[in-house]
């Protein structure tokens, strides 16, 4: 086939219904047979395990938020942790208005101690973010004001630093690396 004759390729028997004739489609044809002989034997999936005739086993990839399963034993000790946050909270509301001048950052110190707290016990990031997510809770329902007009968070300087201030903390601890675990027969300063 010269360049005159177009570039367009000669008819297969996907697209006519009939079995190609000629040199050029003889080779595309076989072609497409040792491609199919190639793509029916085992193939070899991600974990690197062989599946035979052909079908990929696929790998199941890790949930979006953790890595591995939550531990059922845990389950109080994370309950516990909500509570603690929504209990942080409320208090760093109340301190948040009382003490004006030191008390958000009074307020941040204890959530920012409870956040990276529970990262350090647990170790995982989700010991951070359900106590986060009981703080936020407590302050967005202290910061919501009632039909009366009444509200613990009000506005101000000092509230949106509290607010801020706080989100950021649980975000951080939350999102820290691991620490290294100290590695076998190794001393720590001081003893």
């Amino acid at each position: 086939m010269t360049k005159e004759q177009g570039d367009t390729p000669p008819p297969t028997k996907a697209s006519t219904g009939k079995a190609p004739t000629g040199k050029a489609s003889t080779a595309q044809g076989s072609a497409a047979k040792r491609s199919v002989a190639k793509s029916t034997g085992p193939r070899r999936s991600a974990a690197g395990s062989t599946s035979p005739g052909g079908s990929q086993a696929t790998v199941a990839s890790p949930p979006l938020l953790m890595t591995r399963p939550v531990d059922p034993r845990r389950i109080p000790v994370y309950l516990g942790l909500f509570v603690l946050g929504v209990l942080t909270g409320l208090a760093g509301a109340l301190v948040d208005g009382l003490l004006q001048p030191l008390g958000p950052l009074l307020a941040l110190l204890a959530a920012g101690g409870l956040f990276y707290g529970g990262t350090y016990a647990l170790g995982t990031r989700l010991g951070a973010a359900v106590p986060g997510l009981g703080w936020l809770l407590a302050v967005l329902v202290s910061a919501s004001g009632r039909t009366e007009g009444d509200v613990l968070v009000g506005g101000g300087t000092g509230a949106s630093v509290f607010l801020i201030g706080g989100i950021v903390l649980a975000v951080i601890c939350a999102t820290m690396p691991k620490l290294a675990a100290p590695a076998e027969g190794a001393v720590r300063p001081g003893k």
